[in-house]
């Protein structure tokens, strides 16, 4: 599949460091804020565009994700240790439950909520020594349940328009998958939804527009590329870092697309770790939070 990349006006966030895995963003409206993390800092990094101020939470272990709870003001995080409550305010962790006790050297990486505020999140082995990583769905009674299992990198889930689509992809294996999501959280009818040949890099973290399509980060790949339900390639945008790693749509008409990256193996790169902002020339949907 041909891929040509077009050049958009592409700014990068002014900030103090660079991320060495940056990954997650995730929009809050209520706040004005995007909240994306660095898992190897590791950190929760914030912004506030339109003050253009900056700041970090410092944590003791590596975070794959935040996501915001609710009606709440303290959100949930995915560590190494597995699930726990941050409030930034009283600076407090609150440890709740590891998914993987059997995996000590995994830890938790990416998550998105669905329609019904469930949250969905993958995992890794830590060095990627092992194809230890599974799909997992944290449910708002706080269990979780195990859906899928045998990922090298699990990754970048999203939904369909209607939502009864999980994406959800096995960056190692260069593979995005879908799944029918049911109104009780089962998935059934696993498919391959997207294949990315070795030139594109790999497919890392994603999220869904107005239209239904994918936007998707290629990590060793420099670009986000927009895909259609049926999984035909779109557009592809070429940004200043060669690993890209995912992205959220912000702003108060959710029109704006910030994207992470990640200095990690690219530290020669000016721009890499840096987090970006284009205009994608469509909005995204609404943020979700997460029910428990």
């Amino acid at each position: 599949m041909a891929m040509r990349t077009e050049t958009v006006p592409v700014e990068i966030v002014a900030r103090p460091e660079r991320d060495r895995l940056g990954e997650g963003p995730v929009w809050l409206p209520e706040r004005g804020q995007l909240l994306w993390v660095d898992i190897e800092a590791p950190a929760i990094r914030w912004l506030d565009p339109a003050s253009g101020r900056t700041g970090s939470h410092v944590f003791a272990e590596p975070i794959g994700w935040v996501i915001p709870r609710a009606g709440r003001s303290d959100f949930v995080v995915g560590l190494k240790s597995g699930f726990a409550f941050f409030d930034p305010e009283a600076g407090s962790l609150d440890p709740f439950g590891d998914p993987e006790p059997e995996h000590p050297d995994n830890r938790l990486n990416d998550a998105k909520v669905d329609f019904a505020g469930r949250i969905w999140a993958g995992s890794k082995h830590c060095t990627d020594a092992a194809v230890s990583g599974a799909l997992h769905r944290l449910d708002p009674d706080l269990t979780w349940h195990c859906y899928d299992r045998g990922y090298g990198v699990a990754n970048g889930p999203t939904f369909s328009l209607d939502g009864r689509i999980l994406y959800h992809t096995d960056s190692a294996a260069r593979t995005v998958f879908a799944f029918d999501l049911g109104e009780d959280g089962a998935l059934s009818r696993k498919r391959t939804f997207l294949r990315f040949p070795d030139e594109w890099g790999y497919p890392d973290g994603m999220t869904t527009d107005a239209a239904g399509c994918l936007w998707i980060a290629h990590w060793g790949g420099g670009r986000i590329s927009r895909f259609g339900p049926d999984g035909t390639l779109l557009r592809s945008i070429a940004l200043p870092a060669t690993n890209i790693t995912s992205c959220a749509f912000a702003g108060p008409d959710l029109d704006r697309l910030y994207v992470t990256s990640a200095a990690l193996g690219c530290q020669h790169e000016p721009a890499a770790g840096a987090l970006f902002v284009l205009d994608p020339g469509i909005p995204g949907l609404p943020p979700r939070a997460f029910a428990g």
